[in-house]
């Protein structure tokens, strides 16, 4: 089969997402360009990537490709590979470079607090936003999530939030805090009938009664996902092991998780010299 053909067999058949499979589609296709549209797949073996990712390196040594790109693209094309010869026509070979350790910038509670004290509470908008700003945080939701929540994904009685994380994933349970459950509740009384133009199920709505996109919550919060950050520091600072994180935040892997054992580091010196006799 040849890699053109291969492609737009993967591309119509993999479970993915419309926005991966954009993403996937651009990156093939260039792989595509490069190794030959019409080659067989077959082909494609470890030298061939070692190649592939050297061109990839120089593009990256004049400034134009991140790691984080180079990484993603070696996994679209593994994907190729897998879905169309299957694991064992994948080459077992670690090529993508490594990525310089970011560590999470996670803001402090006093900016939280300041974020959430932009919005208006007297208006119908302003209570929304201090509601999804507070539950995103207090929940650690991903924006996709926090704006994909209906109305009964909100449990007050027992104090839960159920995220649904989507097609093939697994959804999880996360408590409800004190503080968010006050106010999604504030606005689920005072705000969302104004807001509300129909029979929408979506616990947050647009100022047109719609359900919320992630644009929203960008314009509110210019990089929201750094509440998810605070979540996570802010629980480890307090206590939390790792493991209850990780599941916290429906990370597959602690792997994932453990970009925040720096926190974690810092937590265990404090109380190792709190309590060891010969700290």
């Amino acid at each position: 089969m040849t890699f053109d053909a291969a492609t737009e067999r993967f591309l119509e058949a993999a479970g993915i997402s419309e926005a991966t499979r954009r993403a996937y589609g651009a990156d093939l296709h260039e792989f595509g360009r490069w190794f030959g549209p019409d080659s067989p797949v077959e082909d494609i073996d470890v030298r061939v990537l070692v190649d592939w990712v050297a061109e990839l390196g120089r593009a990256r040594e004049h400034g134009r490709l991140a790691p984080s790109t180079i990484s993603r693209k070696l996994v679209a094309v593994r994907s190729l590979l897998r879905f169309t010869l299957g694991p064992q026509g994948v080459p077992d070979a670690a090529l993508a470079p490594k990525r310089p350790r970011r560590l999470p910038d996670a803001p402090k509670q006093e900016e939280i607090n300041q974020i959430v004290d932009t919005f208006d509470p007297g208006t119908a908008l302003g209570l929304r936003n201090r509601a999804l700003v507070e539950l995103v945080y207090s929940a650690g939701l991903r924006s996709a999530e926090a704006v994909g929540l209906d109305l009964g994904d909100v449990d007050f009685e027992q104090e839960l939030v159920h995220v649904r994380e989507g097609k093939g994933a697994k959804d999880r349970i996360i408590p409800l805090g004190e503080e968010a459950a006050h106010l999604v509740s504030l606005y689920l009384h005072r705000a969302r009938p104004e807001l509300a133009r129909g029979a929408e199920n979506a616990l947050f709505l647009s100022a047109r009664g719609r359900r919320l996109d992630t644009s929203t919550l960008r314009r509110l919060v210019p990089h929201p996902h750094r509440l998810r950050h605070a979540f996570a520091t802010h629980l480890l600072e307090g206590g939390a092991d790792l493991r209850t994180i990780q599941e916290l935040l429906g990370h597959s892997s602690l792997s994932t998780t453990q970009m925040y054992s720096h926190v974690d580091a810092k937590r265990l010196r404090k109380v190792y010299d709190g309590a060891h006799p010969r700290s």
